[in-house]
Parts: C-alpha cells; sequence; structure tokens
C-alpha cells in the first residue's frame, strides 16, 4: 500500500467503453489503473501487482461473477478495499455484494466523478491520519489499533473488512449510546443518504466476526426503531438482532 493518494486501482469490466471511462477518470486523478474483463483475469492481475483497490463489475462473463472475484480477493488478499459496480434497483445483488465483503457499491448508470469520489473516499479510510500516540480502542476482549489497523478479540486476529474495522472503531468510541443507521452510514461510510440496509449487512458480518453466539448478539445489540449499541460490559442477552 502507498502512504499517500493517490494510488493503483484495478478496474474489472467486461464492457470496454465502460472500463476505458473508468480508468480514463481515474488516471486523470492521479492514479495508476489496470484493467481486467472477467474474472480470472483479474485475479491474475491482483496477484501480479497487488492493487491498493479493485473497482468491481458484478455482471462478468465466463463462470466467474463479481461476486465470486470478490470472494476471492477476500480470501487471497484480506482486506484489499473493493468497489463493486451494480445495476440500478438490484438490491438484492448490492446485500449480496457486501455480504462477500465488497466495502462500497455504485449503481450503474452512474457518475464517473462520483466513482472517483468514492475510491478516494474508501483509500483515505484505509490510511486514516492518526498520530503515534493514538491509544487502542479496548472493550469486552476487543481491542482495535487505530494506526496498524489491527483488531484482536481475546488476543487472537480479527479478519475485518476496511468497513468492519471502521463501524467497530466507532462503536467502540460510543459504548451504551444508540447509534441510528443514518448516523452510522454518515460517520463510517461518508454517506449523508442512501440504503440503510448497508449497515444492517455490516453488523450481521461484524456479528459473525465479534460474537460468542451471532444469533443471539451480546455486544453489539439492536434498539429497535433506531439502529445498534455496544454494550461493553454486557450483563444480559440482547432483545433482538437485525
Amino acid at each position: 500500500m502507498h502512504d499517500t493518494l493517490p494510488g493503483h486501482v484495478l478496474v474489472v469490466d467486461d464492457d470496454p467503453t465502460v472500463a476505458e471511462i473508468v480508468a480514463g477518470y481515474l488516471t486523470r486523478a492521479g492514479f495508476s489503473t489496470a484493467r481486467a474483463a472477467d474474472g480470472p483475469a483479474a485475479l491474475a492481475a491482483a496477484a501480479a501487482v497487488r492493487p491498493d483497490l479493485v473497482v468491481l463489475d458484478l455482471m462478468l462473463p465466463g463462470g466467474m461473477d463479481g461476486f465470486a472475484v470478490c470472494h476471492a480477493l477476500r480470501r487471497d488478499h484480506g482486506a484489499l478495499p473493493v468497489i463493486m459496480l451494480t445495476a440500478r434497483g438490484e438490491e438484492e445483488d448490492r446485500i449480496l455484494g457486501l455480504e462477500v465483503g465488497a466495502d462500497d457499491y455504485v449503481t450503474k448508470p452512474f457518475s464517473p466523478r462520483e466513482l472517483v469520489l468514492r475510491v478516494r473516499s474508501v483509500l483515505r479510510r484505509t490510511r486514516p491520519v492518526a498520530t503515534p500516540a493514538a491509544p487502542p480502542l479496548c472493550a469486552a476482549g476487543l481491542t482495535l489499533d487505530p494506526v496498524a489497523r489491527r483488531a484482536t478479540k481475546d488476543g487472537g486476529e480479527l479478519a475485518l473488512t476496511l468497513r468492519e474495522f471502521d463501524l467497530l472503531a466507532f462503536l467502540l468510541r460510543h459504548p451504551g449510546r444508540a447509534c441510528a443507521r443514518e448516523e452510522l452510514m454518515r460517520e463510517v461510510w461518508g454517506w449523508e443518504f442512501g440504503d440503510v440496509s448497508t449497515v444492517t449487512v455490516h453488523v450481521r458480518r461484524l456479528r459473525a466476526k465479534v460474537e460468542d453466539d451471532p444469533a443471539r448478539p451480546r455486544l453489539i445489540q439492536t434498539v429497535w426503531g433506531v439502529g445498534y449499541r455496544f454494550t461493553a460490559h454486557p450483563g444480559e442477552e440482547a432483545p433482538g438482532h437485525a
């Protein structure tokens, strides 16, 4: 990973016009780019020169769609940021993309300038400004180091995506407070508006990694009609979950 913006972006789209436009805007914004038109080519490109971020189209030719590519990238490259391109209105596809580990999504047709802004926003969160003295966040057996972007539970490493790390960090910074989904979307994703199901999906993924029993969450509790609350000292089981 590069220390400062911009960085290297892999654009994966089988439509050569879309790929050329996206790569062109990113290049003019100072990023270096590479392109791939299908899943195997994308994985080969990511292995050859690990990018700082991948812009990944959901609909790819052959037997490897964007979901499969994202899953493979997560398996092979850990927290490599992924922005998924999806068709407008396909909410189930967007949610599934987030479930397999995409950090963000942009719906087609989209503004290339908006995509560049999303790329910059995601990359800034992978390289946060923090002082060496920034203390770790610790609660309920969890420890997050915001400088190293390393998270552990009871001493064991947690494999968190970019958004999962930022979401958990925000909750740890505000223990006991009911955080609305809209607030989490604004503070963690940097979106003033959007589909709050994005937050719900990430909370579900995060619970699977930090809760002893994700089906009965005790740390990240649902506040019905509002959002979520992190309970640093859970004395009883949560009243429910999303």
